[in-house]
């Protein structure tokens, strides 16, 4: 059978898609790019904050106009039916099925029944679909969330933190490699924690150097780091494992203790300054990557000022933010004083612009210097190549390297480039060597 799949949201839901597209073409199916010529349609939806949901509804509302013409079934899977499968068979007739996370484990049942043709029925144990560039790949070291800070539903959606088992991490390591991955990403909802749940103690550091022992990764980048499971003994032991960058993408949401604490999150604003400079004392050009929350209830002007003088003060290198989302089933939810929309978007737009300003700072630091760069892209006409360096993790939004080159360059190549201009994250360069 010939099945569309749309993976939505963010790089774990991306690894659920690629195992649920593993064990289709394992069943002889095949996957295809256009919608028009499919004969089944799956769509992985994220149900994480408002603008998520809305884009799958959306997205699933415009794929059901394709079961007016070639598609027989229609399937949605992921975080919008774990959370609201019950409300969406009622508003959503035209999907044949919603399959909820808890059912991911007889996923091939289901799916052999829906669509009346035989689905291998073993989900995490076929060979993913790499989705994106062959010479990358994710790998899910835990799923679910024990944190519960206030704002998020994740520990609603996806469970309790579970870590999955260092030896099972190692053979899917393995197999990537032997697959041609050149850059392994770790993520979780929180990667610091891993092992804790089932070796009883943080087991990341031990998990990176068996990681780093595999032949053929070139790169091994963190995402999602908790910032105050980082300790001097993850940071000088990742300093260690050559294949480790220096990259921390350290979602820390604000930058003072009231909205900490009323987020739930553990620790403090000058833990938080602790974790940077103990990082930027040992790391030559370490990468520092955060994600910030603007509008959560009470936060009064001065609140935001101080997380603007917090950000000026940090300078990381990447920054993302957005808006507070509502989400009922949260700590957040029931609140009062809640920030009206206008505010929170004008506060985002200040917040953003400031950051901008310290991106184009922090990147003209790197005018001269010689970058290690991942090529991605290739345009002949130009003969303009653009690819990543440690600075930037493949999700599309820490910025690009962009060079020219008259020698064929083959996408997936390590390359030596220095840097001759900035704009923003982007960095603009001349080629050294290949």
């Amino acid at each position: 059978m010939k099945i569309g799949f749309i993976s939505l949201g963010c790089c774990k839901n991306l690894v659920d898609s690629e195992q649920i597209m593993g064990l289709l073409k394992a069943s002889g199916h095949q996957i295809i790019p256009d919608a028009k010529q499919a004969e089944a349609i799956i769509i992985n939806t994220c149900g994480f904050i408002t603008s998520a949901k809305e884009e799958a509804i959306n997205t699933i509302l415009e794929m059901a106009e394709y079961k007016e013409h070639n598609c027989k079934k229609l399937i949605v899977t992921g975080c919008l039916p774990q959370r609201y499968k019950e409300e969406l068979i009622k508003e959503i007739p035209e999907v044949d099925r919603f399959i909820s996370i808890d059912e991911y484990s007889h996923i091939g049942e289901i799916l052999s029944e829906v669509l009346q043709e035989k689905v291998k029925s073993v989900y995490g144990k076929e060979d993913r679909v790499l989705s994106s560039y062959p010479w990358m790949a994710y790998l899910k070291i835990a799923d679910g969330c024990d944190n519960r800070c206030s704002y998020c539903a994740i520990p609603l959606i996806r469970g309790p933190y579970r870590s999955v088992e260092m030896m099972d991490l190692i053979k899917q390591a393995e197999l990537l490699a032997k697959r041609g991955v050149k850059e392994l990403i770790l993520i979780a909802q929180d990667t610091t924690r891993y092992g804790t749940d089932n070796y009883g103690k943080r087991r990341l550091l031990d998990l990176l150097k068996e990681l780093n022992k595999i032949k053929g990764f070139h790169w091994i980048r963190v995402l999602y780091m908790y910032p105050d499971e980082i300790d001097d003994e993850l940071v000088m032991g990742m300093k260690d494992l050559e294949k480790v960058l220096p990259y921390f993408d350290i979602p820390v949401q604000h930058g003072n203790d009231k909205m900490l604490t009323l987020m739930n999150r553990r620790g403090s604003k000058e833990s938080i300054l602790r974790t940077i400079s103990l990082i930027r004392e040992h790391y030559e050009m370490p990468v520092l990557r955060t994600t910030m929350i603007v509008g959560f209830p009470h936060e009064t002007e001065e609140d935001f000022n101080e997380l603007l003088e917090f950000v000026k003060e940090t300078k990381w290198d990447r920054l993302g933010a957005f808006t507070y989302s509502l989400e009922e089933g949260t700590k957040g939810y029931d609140m009062d004083e809640q920030i009206d929309e206008e505010v929170k978007e004008k506060r985002l737009e200040i917040l953003m612009t400031l950051q901008e300003k310290i991106a184009q700072e922090n990147s003209e630091k790197l005018i001269g210097q010689t970058l290690e760069v991942l090529v991605e892209k290739h345009d002949s006409l130009t003969h303009q190549y653009k690819g990543r360096s440690i600075f930037s993790a493949p999700d599309g939004v820490d910025g690009e390297v962009i060079f020219n080159s008259k020698e064929s360059i083959s996408c997936g190549s390590f390359v030596m480039v220095k840097i001759t201009a900035a704009i923003s994250h982007d960095l603009i360069g001349e080629l050294v060597s290949v």
